[in-house]
């Protein structure tokens, strides 16, 4: 009887880096003056990416553009990433580790690095709240399976629209 050889799953942090960090203030001086509270907008975004066999790096960027009327008060983009041994998982393990674990680790260290940037232009910290990386992971992975059936149905119905010019 042959034994069926089973990989132990491994998962380590490897390195935390700030890997990009970009601010600008197109309208200072003058925009210290303002009184009026400023408008924010805060996005999000995450990628992964394998760097070598069984060595992942996952990157969360956060933007945040802060505006008073039409005016930028200031535009700041910081990438915090990580590099992330994970070996001997399955595919359905394999994309939540890289979804929402990985991240999850990286998220606190992007928060202080954008609070300090901020602070350290002049500006009151702008302080990013808890992020449900489980849900981000959820609704990304739905919307490409939507995308699929998406095109799936698109070639379904081209080849309908095919066979309808052949048939008259």
């Amino acid at each position: 009887m042959a034994e069926a050889v089973t990989q132990e799953q491994v998962f380590n942090i490897q390195r935390v880096y700030l890997k990009e960090a970009s601010l600008e203030q197109p309208n200072s001086p003058g925009i210290f003056l303002e009184q009026e509270a400023p408008s924010v907008d805060i996005q999000l975004a995450v990628e992964a990416g394998q760097v070598a066999e069984g060595i992942f790096e996952v990157a969360v960027t956060a933007t945040v553009h802060t505006k008073v009327k039409e005016h930028t008060l200031f535009l700041i983009e910081v990438k915090q990433a990580g590099i992330f041994e994970a070996r001997g998982m399955r595919d359905d393990q394999m994309s939540p580790v890289l979804g929402v674990v990985c991240p999850q680790i990286v998220y606190p260290y992007l928060r202080g690095n954008v609070a300090d940037m901020i602070q350290r232009a002049g500006f009151p910290p702008v302080h990013l709240g808890e992020i449900n990386f489980q849900a981000m992971h959820e609704q990304r992975m739905q919307e490409a399976a939507n995308a699929a059936n998406g095109t799936k149905e698109e070639a379904k119905d081209a080849d309908k629209e095919d066979k309808k010019d052949t048939v008259q």
